[in-house]
């Protein structure tokens, strides 16, 4: 039974024409960039290639592409790197309720570890964010306002350009965790106004454990690891060179396809959306009606768990999500749910779609043909259900 994989929020497989510009890497191609001879040149050249090629997909200079091993690492960078070049004035960072934990973590950490004051701004009940009440959180001594460009849960797309404007005014420096959007909305630092974008590549069809962090020229950024002065002195360590060249060739190849790609997987998300709302009772659209993005698509299914409605699925051979990959073994509610004010018993019956390139109309379909028979099931033993009335 061939598997219809729905869950390309939490990670995409890798493009064949991405292994086949990664392969050379990892056999003749594998000198050390940093050694002068021509072995190691001809990689130092990839490497410097591909920063040339995300720079011109981000609207910024090579100069300013730091690569990392991913999106978590890259916004734990941002984060320290910003509150340890302004410790002799630990200051106070506004970020939002419903950041990925390693946004939140970090922020937790800086306070816990060495006194730096946090402030969480809430969204509202589509999860997005009000920019009024970010400028509201913003202080004399706030040094960074951290806000996600898209939300990997829900996929409500935040209005960070606007964000970005009111902080600039006060001399804040920005971040932007731009893990989920990338690929799949139109992508300018200078428009967005930011200092910082941290950006995974195995969620737009490239390597597992590589990524970057754009850092603006300027910025006031303390190197997170020493021992060498690789990536500009601010990440120390041999280059992943595979893992960059497959990152520049799957960006260059997501970009190039974005405008085709989100139409058509807007009209899927669609179908499915439509599809489930007249074929199962009592259901919730989580998430902005509009201001999504196209192949995300998160319900919750009431009455039942949802990670009852995924194992049922998965015996069907669809692979779905309750939410966010990296949060799975845990049994409290969505922490993005609940600060978008959905009730806990509602939050826990939460299903994600992630849908992506390999997706199919027929997909969709079958999804639609399964998931109202396991949800009937699950209702009728479930004492959620027969409590509802």
């Amino acid at each position: 039974m061939s598997v219809v994989y729905m869950d390309h929020n939490a990670t995409t497989p890798t493009d064949p024409r991405v292994v086949e510009a990664m392969l050379p890497y990892f056999g003749e191609r594998y000198g050390n960039p940093s050694s002068p001879y021509e072995l190691s040149q001809v990689t130092r050249r990839a490497v410097e290639g591909a920063r040339e090629t995300v720079a011109a997909s981000m609207g910024c200079s090579p100069r300013e592409i730091v690569f990392t091993s991913g999106g978590t690492e890259s916004d734990n960078m941002a984060l320290k790197g910003v509150a340890f070049a302004n410790l002799e004035r630990p200051g106070h960072i506004v970020t939002t309720r419903i950041e990925h934990h390693a946004v939140l973590q970090t922020a937790t950490y800086l306070r816990d570890r060495f006194g730096l004051d946090v402030t969480l701004v809430g969204v509202d009940e589509t999860g997005r964010v009000d920019p009024a009440d970010v400028e509201g959180a913003c202080r004399g001594d706030t040094i960074l306002v951290s806000v996600m460009l898209a939300n990997n849960e829900v996929g409500t797309v935040q209005p960070v350009r606007e964000i970005a404007a009111i902080a600039r005014k006060r001399g804040i420096i920005v971040h932007t965790d731009a893990v989920q959007a990338i690929g799949k909305l139109p992508m300018d630092v200078g428009e967005l106004g930011v200092d910082l974008l941290s950006m995974s590549s195995h969620k737009i069809y490239g390597p597992k454990g590589v990524g970057f962090l754009y850092v603006r020229r300027g910025v006031s950024f303390d190197p997170r690891s020493h021992g060498g002065s690789h990536e500009w002195s601010v990440r120390a360590g041999t280059e992943n060179v595979p893992g960059i060249v497959g990152l520049a060739k799957a960006l260059e190849l997501a970009v190039g396809g974005m405008p085709q790609e989100s139409v058509r997987l807007n009209g899927l998300t669609a179908r499915l959306e439509k599809g489930i709302l007249e074929s199962i009772p009592h259901v919730s659209i989580n998430g902005h009606p509009t201001e999504r993005l196209p192949g995300t698509l998160n319900v919750s299914l009431h009455y039942v768990e949802g990670e009852s409605v995924v194992l049922a699925l998965d015996m069907e051979g669809i692979a779905v999500s309750t939410g966010s990959a990296c949060t799975t073994d845990s049994a409290e509610p969505s922490h993005v749910l609940s600060a978008m004010g959905v009730p806990a018993n509602v939050a826990q019956g939460s299903v994600r779609f992630g849908l992506g390139r390999s997706t199919t109309q027929a997909e969709v379909d079958r999804v639609l043909d399964v998931l109202p028979g396991a949800v009937e099931r699950l209702r009728a033993i479930s004492p959620l259900h027969h409590r509802k009335g």
